[in-house]
């Protein structure tokens, strides 16, 4: 089936790349690259270099480039560099002649395939047909099949190992590059900048078919190669598989060592068994995560396009943080931000509890660079980074945006205003406990999570004696256009519950933990008396409720008084399109124009609100939202559902889940700064669409629930869930709802089906119409 953006798909489980593009280099490396959680590698040709993009993002090597003020991933040399040479031209996309050409991203194993005829500017020709992948049996290893075939008969060279050249987007990342060899496998040894962490990218090849008549070994300044030459005739063949291992020191005691090891290892395996391997882990994802769609083919691939997006950027092999932009390059520096609770955790929640563990277990991890940030500001209890990376110190700086029209740096306060971020961690603990009734966690790592926000919300709320009440001043929403409000009603709501939460975790200890309760208490030095004192603000604090007559919910003490304008008028206002719309003199300001509207993110996520509250807010704010944010979309998409606005909810699912793949955002610079990549928290954003949305799942204190509304355009939909130590598997389609348990356990589930509450029982299926 055609698509959109230069793309088809055959059967919903792939996308393939009509014809080459080289104006879409950013975007087509990102879509189509491949992944682990490890390290991320660019879809890009084998023949490219840092001027096209090529990328190997590896998670868990924060550093700071030389002369830079930014701590990010690093990007390693590219393992997998092959470059062909045919009578002294080179293969490239760019030049000659280019037929039969096809590049496909298999969703199913994470396969990247490329294949093409290729006719020199002198009229030589060749056959390439490449695969790779990135190991999800062992989170070390790129693996690559590089078959070429002569058509014409000729001197061909190969130029293949390690390019050291990398794009790096805020400058260079290592200090010393050392060429290694050994066992006829090369290697890069690398110290960085700040932390001189080792980095070790080592490489090995096999030869089958025509073999070579010649082959050196060639170090060119921070380079590793091997030239392989053949003589070839027509018909020819020649195989190379490829191996490379990826290892650094804030992992390995000894990476080298290692990294050779695993490369000689997996070369006396061969691709096919690497390759079988991998699959391995991969059907077991999808037999727990894959959603299937009936009647749509476009609407199927971009779940699953999105679902494999958000999973390749999941470190699964430890607790660290999904970045904002993944693995697919350096933006936002690999760090976690508070989409990682809201839009990325649920689907592992729900689908993969273990990985949803590593991911809550992440933030406990980090609580002492949350402390230490608290402190910094003058608080107490943890105060979590709008970005963090693996101490959970905040990494993003205070001026990150440029005024376009003076050239001066904006100062920004995402990193000391948006305080909601510690109240989403929660939220995301919350969730998980919830679901998976793990309260040995809670014991050992979330407790003591929940208990320092709870501290740092007591040193940041503000008392109102005149009005008897907490407020709390001086916020940054969601909304990123509006900063220093008061009042923020997402913040305060999210405020509330955490503390709710805190008094709950508390007194079930209390109850039931004493000892562990006293332990815990003396660790971080907290008094018996604290859970008096989180009761009274959840009790006091503001609460900006629904008015009795619209039903509106402000988002923020004054908003309803601010210029009452539409966005596309608004812009109308720019002097130049790049302009930052936000604080301190962005042109939404002093108006209702919202980047992303926080009280659709409130009904998004909380349960609680009448019908005439849901769909009067989504009403009121989305004419006035600006969709500045990538997680716009998804958010209104689930507002849109909640509100009984089909035709919207769906339209804005389509925005959210083409949001990379048909390159909808277009939106790689804004305010001087490059923002390309995946937007892994759209992609998680899409399996919430679908399952909160859609199927109307929802948890509750004494059950779950479903109300669905299935969209127009499909037959059916189904999914599977782990909830409450039960596994479901759910079919919707125009007729019915249908939820079957498959586990074994012998505890009942309560489910309600359009509110009206049915007990489900292990081996059993309940049904109800959706006519």
């Amino acid at each position: 089936m055609q698509l959109q953006n230069n793309i088809r798909t055959s059967d919903g489980w792939d996308i393939i790349e009509n014809s080459f593009n080289p104006d879409q280099l950013v975007t087509t490396g990102s879509n189509f690259m491949i992944g682990n959680g490890y390290l991320g590698y660019r879809g890009t040709f084998e023949e490219w270099g840092a001027q096209e993009y090529v990328a190997c993002v590896v998670t868990d090597t924060w550093d700071q480039a030389k002369d830079s003020r930014w701590s990010e991933l690093c990007n390693v040399p590219n393992g997998l560099f092959t470059e062909l040479i045919v009578d002294g031209e080179k293969l490239s996309a760019f030049d000659g002649k280019t037929s039969d050409y096809f590049r496909s991203l298999n969703l199913k194993h994470g396969l990247n395939h490329r294949k093409m005829n290729w006719t020199s500017p002198k009229g030589a020709q060749v056959t390439i047909d490449v695969e790779k992948f990135a190991s999800h049996d062992n989170h070390h290893l790129l693996v690559m099949r590089y078959h070429l075939t002569a058509i014409s008969s000729g001197t061909y060279l190969v130029k293949t190992g390690i390019d050291g050249e990398v794009w790096s987007i805020n400058g260079e990342h290592f200090k010393s590059y050392t060429q290694v060899e050994k066992d006829n496998l090369i290697g890069l040894q690398l110290h960085t900048y700040e932390m001189n962490t080792e980095v070790c990218v080592v490489e090995g090849i096999s030869v089958s078919g025509k073999q070579p008549i010649q082959i050196d070994f060639k170090k060119d300044n921070k380079n590793y190669l091997r030239e392989l030459q053949f003589d070839l005739e027509e018909g020819d063949e020649v195989i190379l598989e490829k191996v490379v291992s990826i290892t650094h020191s804030n992992e390995i005691e000894k990476p080298l060592d290692l990294a050779f090891s695993e490369v000689g290892e997996a070369l006396s395996q061969g691709y096919k068994k690497l390759k079988g391997e991998h699959q391995k882990y991969w059907d077991d994802f999808w037999e727990k995560s894959d959603i299937k769609i009936e009647g749509n083919i476009e609407a199927q691939v971009l779940a699953r396009f999105n679902i494999y997006q958000a999973y390749i950027a999941t470190p699964t092999h430890d607790n660290l943080p999904i970045g904002a932009r993944g693995l697919s390059c350096q933006v936002y520096q690999g760090a976690a931000f508070w989409d990682q609770e809201t839009f990325n955790l649920p689907m592992y929640v729900y689908t993969q509890p273990e990985i949803a563990k590593k991911l809550v277990a992440y933030r406990h991890d980090t609580l002492q660079g949350a402390k230490r940030k608290a402190k910094s500001l003058g608080y107490y209890g943890a105060f979590y980074a709008w970005t963090s990376g693996k101490t959970g110190d905040e990494l993003f700086p205070d001026f990150f945006f440029t005024d376009v029209l003076t050239g001066r740096p904006i100062r920004n306060h995402f990193n000391c205003w948006q305080i909601h971020v510690s109240p989403d961690v929660v939220y995301g603990i919350w969730l998980y406990y919830e679901a998976t009734s793990d309260w040995g966690f809670m014991l050992e790592q979330g407790a003591e999570v929940i208990f320092e926000v709870a501290q740092f919300l007591v040193s940041r709320v503000h008392f109102k004696k005149d009005k008897n009440r907490y407020e709390i001043i001086r916020l940054l929403g969601p909304d990123e256009y509006h900063e220093n409000v008061d009042n923020n009603a997402y913040t305060n709501y999210l405020t509330q519950y955490s503390l709710k939460k805190a008094s709950e975790v508390f007194q079930k200890m209390q109850k039931e933990n004493l000892d562990t309760l006293a332990v815990l208490l003396n660790k971080v030095g907290i008094s018996n008396e604290a859970v008096e004192t989180w009761n009274e603000i959840a009790d006091l604090i503001y609460i900006p409720e629904a008015d009795a007559t619209t039903h509106l919910i402000e988002q923020f003490d004054g908003y309803f008084k601010l210029e009452d304008i539409k966005p596309d008028e608004l812009r109308k206002r720019l002097i130049d399109p790049g302009e930052y719309w936000g604080w301190p003199n962005g042109i939404a300001v002093n108006t209702q124009v919202l980047k992303q509207a926080d009280v659709v993110q409130l009904m998004a996520m909380l349960e609680g609100f009448s019908q005439e509250e849901l769909t009067a807010n989504y009403e009121y704010y989305e004419p006035r939202t600006e969709h500045g944010s990538s997680l716009s979309p998804s958010v209104h998409a689930l507002g849109a559902s909640k509100a009984n606005h089909a035709k919207e909810a769906y339209r804005y699912f389509m925005e959210s889940a083409t949001i990379d793949l048909y390159n909808a955002s277009k939106k790689v610079l804004s305010g001087g700064s490059f923002l390309g990549g995946i937007h892994t928290a759209a992609a998680g954003g899409v399996w919430l669409i679908i399952v909160k949305g859609f199927a109307g799942f929802g948890v509750l204190e004494d059950g779950i629930r479903f109300d669905p509304k299935l969209p127009k355009a499909w037959d059916g939909l189904s999914f599977r869930l782990e909830i409450k130590q039960c596994k479901l598997q759910i079919m919707l389609d125009t007729n019915s709802l249908t939820i079957s348990r498959t586990d074994t356990k012998e505890h009942d589930l309560k489910v309600y089906l359009k509110g009206k509450p049915e007990v489900l029982k292990s081996g059993h299926s309940i049904s109800t119409p959706t006519i």
